[in-house]
């Protein structure tokens, strides 16, 4: 995520020894040279298969939501993420990650998190900013020094609205992929100030994998979370937590398999197994949607499910946007693609993701932004 996100490539030397192209390479398979990251036969067969379930999706970009001429005038023209959620006042907010004022990564005024508020028009859903969290210019939502003794950044993990209130989780990252522990803060008047809400999970939490989390509300007083590892080759394990104690760190309740049945309270057990980048849980049309991104067969997926704790191997599943290489881009294929988080306001036949996109050459560092996909069809 961010300087250390885009296939996990640290943008510079003080952001950790990592080779960019060591981890590029990693990640993406033969991208650095133009070809796709498919390249096992497993990975391609199932990425056929994908393809294949996927014949009846039209998929298309709608519009660059950063970028210079866009976001300009609140001075953050290189960012990345756009975790969107509905405040309280009903109005979109969008957090994201690593920002700076020019169009490149490292280009001056380092902040993250920030946000910005939007509408989205009324016919085509494309999101329009109509202001920043911090007033004229994109503000850090609370204060500190980047690369500080204790870490380097603060990045985003997902937001959600319960009440009056928005929570967002976060990460504190110390050279990506080292979280050192994440926590939770929270706005009561949306997404103007932020406090934090007290409540920390130490980074080894389960194994390391609670650091990278999504959320969403259930009608039944729950909130479910899936989560993961920050190094995008781990698996996803499930909590659920009354709604009115998102921030009690003992009130997250595991979902694990025992003496062959699956329960609550059991020690948590993977419920999809692969390599997952960023997460996105919502309710959606009377079922859950999750979007992520997949680091293993490069490309952004989804599934449908009647409910978080669903057999997550038979539920229905679609590759939504593919990974590509640069200059071989359309609708449907991204080079270095990474988020997918669901805009509110989609329904399952008219699904908005935000969709980021880093070029890490060290030379370029150029497009790192934020874009609005649509996808038609998901639903069946």
């Amino acid at each position: 995520m961010s300087i250390a996100d885009a296939q996990g490539v640290p943008a510079g030397p003080r952001h950790g020894a990592i080779s960019r192209k060591t981890f590029l390479r990693a990640a993406t398979g033969a991208v650095l040279t133009g070809t796709s990251a498919l390249a096992s036969a497993p990975a391609a067969q199932g990425a056929q298969t994908a393809r294949s379930r996927a014949g009846a999706l039209r998929v298309r970009k709608v519009a660059d939501l950063t970028g210079p001429g866009i976001t300009t005038r609140f001075r953050m023209e290189a960012t990345d993420l756009g975790v969107p959620v509905r405040t309280p006042d009903g109005r979109l907010l969008f957090v994201f990650g690593d920002t700076f004022e020019h169009a490149r990564v490292g280009g001056g005024w380092w902040r993250s998190p920030v946000a910005l508020y939007g509408e989205a028009d009324p016919l085509t859903k494309h999101v329009r900013w109509t202001g920043a969290v911090g007033g004229e210019h994109a503000q850090q939502l609370w204060a500190y020094e980047h690369d500080n003794p204790q870490f380097s950044t603060v990045l985003p993990s997902d937001v959600i609205t319960i009440g009056g209130t928005i929570y967002l989780h976060v990460m504190v990252n110390k050279t990506y992929p080292n979280v050192v522990w994440t926590e939770i803060w929270r706005s009561d008047d949306s997404g103007a100030t932020w406090t934090h809400t007290g409540a920390k999970f130490p980074a080894d939490l389960h194994g390391g994998l609670f650091q990278l989390l999504t959320w969403g509300l259930g009608d039944d007083g729950y909130v479910y979370v899936y989560s993961t590892g920050n190094q995008r080759d781990k698996p996803i394990i499930l909590h659920r937590v009354p709604r009115g104690r998102i921030t009690d760190p003992g009130a997250y309740e595991p979902w694990g398999r025992r003496d062959g049945a699956w329960g609550w309270g059991n020690p948590p057990t993977p419920v999809l197994e692969g390599g997952f980048g960023e997460l996105c849980l919502r309710p959606l049309g009377g079922k859950w949607v999750l979007t992520w991104f997949n680091q293993g067969d490069y490309r952004i997926d989804g599934i449908i499910m009647d409910h978080p704790t669903s057999n997550l191997h038979t539920a229905r599943r679609e590759t939504l946007i593919h990974g590509g290489a640069w200059g071989h881009e359309d609708d449907t294929h991204v080079a270095q693609l990474y988020g997918g988080y669901i805009i509110p306001g989609s329904t399952l036949q008219d699904l908005h993701l935000s969709v980021s996109q880093w070029n890490n050459d060290g030379k370029v560092n150029w497009p790192y932004h934020v874009m609005q996909f649509r996808v038609q069809g998901f639903g069946g």
